[in-house]
């Protein structure tokens, strides 16, 4: 067994994790990230790409930001549609700002190829993590990497792993809050290397349930669509799928379904999730290791983002200036935001997607909201606002 010492353990070599680990090295704190699976698998992990103004501009503070100013596509708006009726969300127009679609997977191999000229340690393949004495002054992780076992020593770990990762899981359930919403269906999903149907994203609901156009870049898009819960991939060929994006997209977008092999295919459940103790004694939860959003309004990854600035900043605080207000408030302001993200998840969610429940009245209602927002400035700013981001 080997012992070693930081300032800050970090579970999890996700975008949250990562851009702790860079955001604490930036400032002189030591810190160690840990990650139980390989780098390949890390960087290949298929994940959203809508990024808010908090997730770039951590970017552009770290000065990793260059590629995805190069291949990101600004979005000045998005759609959203029903049958033939699509209405356009001037994002830019109501609020001044913008979002940036960059995949997940290249933010987080930015931040992973950064690491080593930075001095940011990440250990990949650590085997049989476990927290230990996170409620006294003295915890540590434990783990094994190369066959050999070792102990890590630490002031804080920020637990950055997931929502199967087993920081949530140190926390006693005595003191737990937590609270979760599942939902009757799922997403299809298609990553294909054919152009986008539509210049911006369109969320579509229609008799069939609820579809998403998106992409990646000019050259690669992702598709979506609603799907049974409990529904198998089996049961869906490429064919099948394409015929029925085809049916959704053609009528609506502006240059139609281009078909191609899929890269990628899968079925994602969806689910709104909140464990409240977001702190227990040296142990500080963020991202998925304490929230999950249904992916129809993209703040999956915008969330964690924000977890990591008001984390970051805590921490800096206690190392730099002696201050532990940010590290008290550290939950009360990142559970502020993320309720709010949760809400508009939601919403958005039950506006766009058919419930097994739903009778001829309550679709009416989805139509009647659809036709109010699409004459209502005052209602589309407030879409606006929470699609690029509420403030920090």
């Amino acid at each position: 067994m080997t012992a070693q010492r930081t300032q800050v353990a970090i579970i999890g070599s996700g975008p949250a994790g990562l851009m702790l680990g860079h955001l604490l090295k930036a400032e002189g704190i030591d810190c160690v990230v840990l990650e139980r699976q390989t780098r390949a698998h890390v960087e290949s992990r298929i994940r959203a790409g809508v990024l808010e103004t908090v997730t770039t501009d951590i970017m552009h503070r770290l000065g990793l930001g260059a590629r995805m100013d190069a291949e990101g596509l600004v979005e000045d708006g998005f759609n959203l549609a029903d049958g033939d009726m699509l209405v356009r969300i001037d994002i830019k127009a109501l609020t001044g700002r913008n979002v940036v679609v960059y995949g997940q997977t290249e933010l987080t191999r930015d931040l992973i190829n950064a690491a080593p000229e930075r001095g940011l340690n990440i250990v990949f393949e650590a085997a049989d993590l476990a927290l230990h004495d996170v409620d006294s002054d003295h915890p540590s992780v434990s783990y094994v990497a190369d066959g050999v076992a070792h102990t890590l020593a630490c002031d804080f770990i920020a637990g950055c792993d997931g929502f199967h990762g087993p920081s949530r899981r140190a926390i006693p359930a005595d003191v737990v809050r937590e609270y979760t919403h599942e939902y009757p269906f799922g997403w299809l999903g298609i990553l294909a290397d054919v152009p986008p149907c539509h210049d911006e994203l369109i969320y579509a609901n229609g008799p069939r349930g609820f579809a998403l156009a998106s992409m990646r870049s000019p050259t690669r898009s992702r598709y979506y669509i609603q799907v049974p819960q409990g529904e198998s991939i089996d049961n869906w060929s490429e064919d099948r799928l394409w015929d029925e994006l085809e049916g959704r997209f053609n009528g609506i977008s502006q240059h139609g379904v281009t078909r191609g092999p899929a890269l990628e295919m899968s079925i994602a459940p969806l689910r709104s999730y909140v464990f409240e103790t977001m702190r227990h004694g040296r142990l500080f939860l963020a991202g998925d290791a304490a929230h999950i959003v249904p992916p129809t309004g993209a703040k999956g990854l915008n969330l964690a983002a924000s977890d990591v600035i008001y984390l970051s900043d805590a921490l800096i605080g206690h190392y730099r200036q002696r201050d532990e207000a940010g590290l008290l408030g550290y939950e009360r302001r990142a559970l502020a935001r993320i309720w709010k993200s949760e809400r508009f998840s939601w919403s958005l969610t039950k506006l766009m997607h058919s419930f097994p429940e739903q009778g001829a009245f309550e679709r009416r209602m989805q139509i009647a909201e659809l036709d109010y927002l699409a004459n209502s400035p005052a209602m589309q700013t407030a879409i606006a606002e929470n699609y690029v981001g509420l403030p920090l």
